[in-house]
């Protein structure tokens, strides 16, 4: 069984990810409110790169590459006053460096006691509810195009 930090950091990095960086931006902007940010430094400045996107037949059977997509990761360390400097990162499919600068921010910001429930309530929740939001809204509209195929047993 993994630790709870550890998921919950899993959690809160897969919303992030999946947040688009104006969302994530107003988000972060509005859950600090004027709290003051310590300063980082890049471990890893956001660069873009491939990587290999893998599926499955079926959804559950062989995996197989399906191509490539373009994604941006960035690695920084916050330069904190009590020494325990939290390394952020962040990985999302697409070019956007801001994104992945933004990201990186929050998740070193949540590893620090003094930000982490402030965010976990401001930022990470309604973002996870809204990303709910979206793909329940998404699933009902991909149900209304279902088609129900049946055969007809005649009598003969």
């Amino acid at each position: 069984m993994e630790p709870r930090e550890a998921r919950s950091r899993r959690e809160w990095m897969a919303v992030l990810a999946r947040t688009p960086r104006d969302a994530l931006k107003h988000a972060l902007d509005a859950a600090l409110d004027g709290a003051t940010v310590p300063g980082y430094e890049w471990l890893r400045a956001p660069d873009i790169g491939l990587a290999m996107v893998r599926g499955r037949i079926g959804g559950t059977g062989d995996a197989f590459n399906l191509g490539e997509t373009t994604v941006t990761r960035a690695t920084l360390r916050l330069r904190t006053d009590d020494g325990s400097a939290p390394v952020g990162i962040a990985v999302h499919m697409g070019r956007d460096k801001e994104r992945a600068t933004i990201a990186a921010l929050a998740d070193a910001l949540l590893q620090m006691p003094r930000f982490a429930d402030m965010l976990q309530k401001r930022l990470v929740e309604p973002l996870a509810a809204r990303i709910a939001d979206e793909r329940r809204r998404k699933e009902t509209q991909a149900a209304a195009t279902k088609v129900e195929f049946f055969t007809m047993v005649r009598g003969e």
